[in-house]
């Protein structure tokens, strides 16, 4: 394993970390034995956004007695009170949250504790005006929370936030697609992504990195804009080549997907190349529909990016795709062919006709 250091906490940090995501669905005793295994061959900092409140059992069985060894980022703002995760931005329901997630994780302590989830400027004003904000405060002077983070996909909420000289670590979503503004949260123009990078990189204040396999659509070449699939190991160099970027998170369940994260080490300096598909990128994203919702809004009110992200996963046989395409309240049948979308799509899609074809793929 190699370590990096950020700069604002002197924190000694694994270059791959570890995500949460979906550990939960291993249980008690899978779970703590792969956070364990993780632990063991130096993986030291864990982000504690879980997919489900199951999460944090794992972790006070599997590494309460080497607390002191590892870094946890917990998220004020995250909701576990039904169970599953939830966002929330109520005072109280965070309160109760935290004090949850430090009991189960059996810990007195917060390494790094999370302003969550910031994509718009009025998640941030809510989050002062309700008190959240002074919350955390108190909780790092009292010394429960140790330094203070930030989460969010939108370089604009970004800077505003880091304008406050509060931040020591930003949790952003860093990836080849979303850096060529091409995926779901591929918030921010190119440039804009950038500058983050380098502010993060010129103050000192380290970024870990979510969603580096853009929710596995790089993975696929079937679906990635770049149509070629990339493998995880040129992932996660791509996010360590960027300024700033202090580790990456990838998620795992298992022991065996710990060990294929951590063969990154084991790999060839070739085989971590990824120039040859981010230098194409600007001609195989010519007439694909890569999710990035400049052609909004739709006058008929379609998710046009959404209904094209279903249809690409179902072609490429996901099943449970076509359920979601399904559930949305406007689907490709609901086109009245005006062509706005045509006129407003960078990547030249004729959308109007791709919701003829999604339509009657799904037979509508």
């Amino acid at each position: 394993m190699e370590y990096r250091i950020n700069r604002k906490t002197g924190d000694r940090i694994s270059e791959i970390g570890f995500g949460t995501s979906y550990l939960y669905e291993a249980g008690l005793e899978k779970g703590a034995e792969t956070v364990r295994y993780a632990y063991e061959h130096g993986i030291n900092y864990f982000d504690l956004a879980a997919g489900d409140g199951l999460t944090f059992p794992i972790f006070g069985k599997a590494l309460a007695d080497v607390r002191k060894n590892v870094f946890y980022q917990v998220h004020f703002g995250a909701d576990y009170s039904q169970g599953t995760y939830g966002w929330t931005l109520d005072l109280e329901t965070v309160k109760a949250s935290v004090e949850k997630m430090l009991k189960e994780l059996k810990t007195d302590y917060i390494d790094y504790g999370f302003i969550h989830c910031q994509d718009e400027l009025s998640d941030w004003e809510t989050y002062q005006e309700n008190g959240i904000l002074d919350y955390l405060l108190e909780m790092k002077k009292k010394g429960t929370v140790r330094h203070i983070g930030v989460s969010s996909h939108t370089p604009k909420v970004i800077h505003k936030i880091l304008d406050t000289g509060l931040i020591d670590m930003l949790m952003f979503s860093v990836n080849p697609a979303y850096d060529c503004g091409q995926g779901e949260y591929a918030y921010g123009e190119k440039d804009e992504r950038a500058e983050i990078y380098r502010r993060c990189e010129k103050e000192g204040i380290g970024i870990t990195v979510m969603k580096p396999f853009s929710g596995g659509q790089l993975l696929d070449a079937s679906v990635s804009p770049f149509g070629k699939a990339m493998t995880v190991y040129q992932c996660i160099r791509y996010a360590l080549d960027r300024p700033g970027v202090l580790a990456v998170l990838p998620g795992a369940s298992s022991v065996e997907e710990v060990k294929k994260l951590l063969a990154y080490y084991d790999q060839k300096e070739e085989d971590l190349d990824y120039s040859e598909i981010t230098s194409s990128a600007s001609f195989s994203i010519k007439g694909k529909c890569v999710y990035c919702n400049h052609c909004k809004p739709c006058p008929m009110g379609l998710d046009i990016g959404l209904i094209n992200k279903y249809y690409d996963l179902a072609i490429a046989g996901d099943s449970m795709a076509e359920e979601h395409y399904r559930t949305l309240e406007k689907k490709a049948s609901d086109c009245v062919g005006c062509g706005h979308c045509d006129s407003r799509c960078p990547f030249h899609v004729r959308q109007s006709e791709k919701m003829q074809e999604i339509r009657e793929y799904f037979g509508e």
